[in-house]
């Protein structure tokens, strides 16, 4: 489901950041960099600075970075199943009161682990001594076991327990990104129609500013004429100060609402950005039910709690395992070799041998079995409880952002007709002045009526427009709106 319209926005050139093309966001539309030398203004589209935020935002970046430790913690999981190899090696120089001498030896051994919990060694060793008055000795053999647990870590649910823990982790890590991802969106697109608002009000004021200072003029050729008493200009200069000072404040509050977004865009802050899109909107209509299915579906908030229950489930299970005796079937196989030679003799001894057996170990009076067990289950239960929170809080959360989305919209309606009207009455005020039908005072109160009901339907415009926005974060359809592939 996509509330906004997509905007297909995509990576800008020249980024010097330090992710691969592979590990960034990515969206369709090429933005082109500010350059704070080449114009007065640089104009950029809501689309160019959500592209841009994609590649630059600091916040962004630094997800991806945690990413590359988070992937590695799943291939080390996954290579649990692997061969693995150790190789082993010493040498000593020995020396005692009868003798003296060197040793050099030589062990690799390959283990490997099955999902069953079947443990399988193959070692090779290798020793040389070699001494003054003890001669030359080597030593050489190779040994094979096989160890099957039969209660504790036995089973394929348990033994691959760290792995689907590890997996499911990496999803968890991977619906985080999503969600920083998406609020970084979201912060972007309230500080750019931040800085749309803030024109806005600066254009509100200028053109208050201009018709006071008509208002002005028509006041004095009513005053030359004999129309108007002298004192009555005080109101019109009164006006016009306090329409000086609301142009100060609006300019102030253009430059501030400039920099927050520069901050996140991570742009140089004295660049004369200046927001170009058109302010539009249309009315959205949502099923509350509807909205509610795709959230649960798509919130990654939501999603992580449900996994974070999985994971509980998993620790308890292990729990569990770990309550077992250590029972396992044993069987190896072992073959040597023994080489030997001084002055007075030598010789060569070989041998071999095999063994199968039950191995049995029972922990008495430790209590940490039983405390892991403990801890385990509350947090099963603790999990079950934050989940169905989080489902009552999922239903709230779009609930109210569908009825917020809904009531500044009417509040957008209201807005509109009151502008209207507000225009129509100033209109006919200033024609009645000057028919001397009406006070200058009048005008000046329904001038500023006119101001109030124009900032009202700016307030309403960007609140709505926000609204949708919050919606789209709340359902995790931020992404899509926006056609952002996170290429993790």
């Amino acid at each position: 489901m996509v509330l906004m319209n997509a905007v297909a926005v995509g990576q800008a050139r020249g980024d010097t950041a330090p992710l691969s093309a592979a590990s960034r966001p990515t969206m369709a539309h090429q933005p082109s960099m500010p350059r704070a030398a080449q114009a007065t203004s640089v104009n950029v589209s809501l689309a160019d600075a959500v592209a841009l935020g994609l590649r630059r935002n600091r916040d962004i970046r630094r997800s991806y970075l945690q990413r590359v430790a988070q992937k590695f913690d799943l291939q080390v999981a996954e290579a649990f199943f692997s061969p693995r190899l150790v190789l082993g090696s010493q040498h000593r120089e020995q020396r005692s009161s009868h003798d003296r001498g060197r040793e050099l030896s030589v062990a690799p051994k390959v283990t490997l682990n099955n999902e069953w919990g079947t443990m399988f060694s193959l070692s090779w060793a290798q020793r040389f001594n070699q001494a003054q008055k003890g001669g030359h000795k080597q030593q050489r053999g190779l040994t094979f076991e096989v160890i099957q647990p039969l209660l504790r870590n036995a089973g394929h649910d348990v033994v691959t327990a760290p792995r689907r823990r590890a997996r499911l982790s990496e999803h968890s890590h991977r619906l985080g990104l999503q969600a920083s991802v998406a609020q970084s969106v979201t912060q972007i697109v309230s500080a750019y129609r931040e800085l749309l608002k803030a024109q806005e009000q600066l254009r509100i004021v200028s053109d208050a500013l201009g018709r006071s200072r008509e208002q002005l003029k028509v006041n004095d050729a009513l005053i030359a004429a004999g129309r108007m008493a002298r004192v009555d200009r005080l109101q019109n200069e009164a006006d016009l100060a306090y329409q000086e000072l609301n142009a100060e404040q609006a300019a102030h509050h253009l430059a501030s609402s400039r920099r927050a977004l520069l901050q996140l865009l991570a742009l140089d802050l004295s660049t004369p950005l200046r927001a170009s899109e058109e302010l539009t909107a249309t009315s959205v209509e949502i099923d509350r039910d509807q909205a509610l299915e795709i959230a649960r579906q798509r919130q990654p908030g939501f999603l992580q709690q449900r996994i974070a229950l999985e994971l509980a489930e998993v620790d308890l299970l292990v729990a569990k395992s770990q309550q077992l005796w250590d029972l396992s079937l044993v069987a190896g196989a072992e073959q040597a070799r023994d080489a030997w030679s001084s002055d007075a003799k030598r010789g060569v001894d070989r041998r071999w041998s095999t063994y199968a057996g039950v191995q049995l170990e029972v922990p008495i009076g430790d209590p940490g079995q039983r405390q892991r067990l403990v801890s385990a289950q509350v947090a099963v239960d603790s999990q079950d409880l934050l989940h169905a929170e989080a489902q009552q809080s999922l239903e709230r959360e779009v609930g109210d952002a569908i009825r917020t989305l809904q009531a500044h919209w009417r509040q957008y309606e209201i807005a509109l007709r009151s502008r209207s009207l507000s225009q129509r009455k100033l209109a006919v005020e200033q024609q009645k002045l000057q028919a001397g039908r009406t006070s200058n005072f009048q005008v000046l109160s329904f001038e500023e009526d006119l101001r109030r009901s124009e900032n009202a339907v700016l307030n309403a415009l960007i609140a709505y427009l926000n609204a949708q926005t919050q919606l789209d974060e709340r359902l995790g359809t931020t992404l899509d709106s926006w056609e952002i592939a996170l290429n993790d």
